[in-house]
């Protein structure tokens, strides 16, 4: 059994059938055996995203993100002090505020982060991509 922690794309991806998220993600998103959450921050990322227009499509899930997490069959992560703290203390150039608590949650809550955005290799954390 496997913890992962979906980035926030791949999450709305799952959630709107997209044709981008590859048949191997779905593959073990779906699997009964593996553990699925969905970070605080990717609510946080959605809603924020949606009310600056960047994300019009996600209308219904940056109303009731949490709702749609349920409905999914996963978990939801909250963001911790020692998240906050690890992602903040990161010495690199990645600036992207969610991409760093979610590879600190991936890092400290020992997941595996599916995602397909190539940057996030740059943290010390498991990454699924395919």
């Amino acid at each position: 059994m496997k913890k992962l922690l979906l980035d926030t794309h791949i999450f709305l991806w799952w959630l709107f059938d997209d044709p981008k998220l590859q048949r191997g993600l779905r593959k073990h998103i779906a699997d009964i055996e593996n553990e699925v959450f969905v970070s605080s921050a990717s609510v946080w990322e959605i809603t924020t995203k949606f009310r600056l227009g960047k994300l019009p499509e996600a209308q219904l899930v940056a109303k009731k993100t949490p709702l749609w997490i349920e409905k999914a069959g996963f978990k939801s992560l909250s963001v911790t002090s020692d998240h906050a703290q690890l992602a903040g203390s990161w010495d690199m150039e990645h600036k992207d505020p969610f991409d760093r608590m979610l590879a600190a949650q991936a890092k400290i809550e020992k997941m595996v982060l599916v995602s397909v955005d190539e940057i996030l290799v740059q943290f010390p954390v498991q990454v699924m991509d395919s």
